[in-house]
């Protein structure tokens, strides 16, 4: 089958989910975040691909256990959970530069990743140019000079994705309960998957779990960052006290306040509670019930994740 009939045939299969093809049914949304949230792959990736990339692009298999130990904290397991990866990675060698061994042009890499307008490969590229070509304008750190560290950045990040690629779909799953979930709310609410995650891939692993189908609209990276898909998703008529924002990390707590909407944490480490619980905090959203709810949970998210 070639390309344009396997696109033709997802169509047929799942309909259109874009933005600009959704007509709101219910007067309640429901947002769900895709990766550590909906389905299971945000550990994986970390386990297999973004740390041991670190390790092996900067030889650092001395101290692999620890290193990789504090990856995990940093990116899944504390208040930094789920950060862009150049700040995690950023974060990472600062604390190896001063516990384990000299990063050669830490500060390089740590300006560029505060100060970036855009945290990506392609920006990445561009900066790197720029020194190559000798503008150093703007920047007063007589060490931001040497592109060398922003190259091994790109090398990682681009291992991480070639790494991420390979990754067997026996490691892949949905989390326990989200299908029953969404059976759940069906009957009174829209479902919007608002991730930061690329298009394609988000909609092939739903597609695999079956999820795509109960799923009426995609707001992916495309579209923009999850505080501008919720906004957008407002736009089409729902009231704030009638959106819930489901997600994994403290950034998907934030696009909800940015927005007025409620949210609703998936606790890491107890995503099948999380999920069999979902069903309840819905029908509390329903019944114009989920404050004082919500904020019992949202203490249980942030503890959870300074334990």
């Amino acid at each position: 089958m070639s390309g344009e009939a396997e696109q033709m045939d997802m169509a047929k299969k799942t309909g259109s989910k874009a933005p600009q093809d959704f007509v709101k049914k219910h007067d309640f949304l429901i947002c769900v975040d895709s990766d550590g949230c909906a389905v299971d792959t945000m550990d994986i990736k970390h386990f297999r691909c973004f740390g041991p990339c670190m390790v092996a692009e900067w030889g650092l298999e001395k101290w692999q256990e620890p290193i990789l130990e504090r990856w995990n904290v940093i990116n899944l397991y504390s208040l930094t959970r789920g950060i862009n990866r150049f700040l995690g990675l950023s974060m990472a060698l600062s604390e190896i530069n001063d516990q384990y061994t000299p990063i050669e042009g830490i500060d390089t890499l740590k300006a560029w990743a505060e100060n970036a307008k855009e945290l990506s490969n392609p920006a990445l590229e561009a900066e790197i140019e720029r020194l190559e070509a000798g503008h150093h304008d703007g920047q007063d750190d007589p060490d931001y000079q040497d592109a060398a560290i922003l190259k091994k950045a790109l090398a990682w990040s681009k291992a991480v994705n070639a790494s991420i690629a390979q990754l067997p779909w026996e490691v892949k799953k949905a989390f326990p309960g989200v299908k029953e979930g969404f059976e759940a709310v069906k009957d009174f609410a829209d479902i919007a998957i608002v991730s930061a995650a690329n298009r394609d891939a988000v909609e092939e692993e739903w597609d695999r779990f079956g999820l795509l189908p109960l799923v009426d609209v995609m707001m992916c990276q495309d579209v923009g960052n999850k505080a501008h898909c919720i906004s957008v998703m407002l736009e089409k008529g729902y009231a704030p006290d009638h959106v819930l924002m489901c997600g994994d990390a403290p950034g998907d707590k934030a696009a909800a306040e940015k927005n007025g909407v409620f949210y609703y944490p998936i606790l890491v480490r107890h995503e099948k509670e999380s999920w069999n619980e979902f069903p309840h905090a819905a029908s509390l959203l329903r019944e114009g019930a989920y404050a004082p709810y919500g904020e019992v949970k949202a203490k249980e998210f942030i503890d959870n994740l300074t334990k």
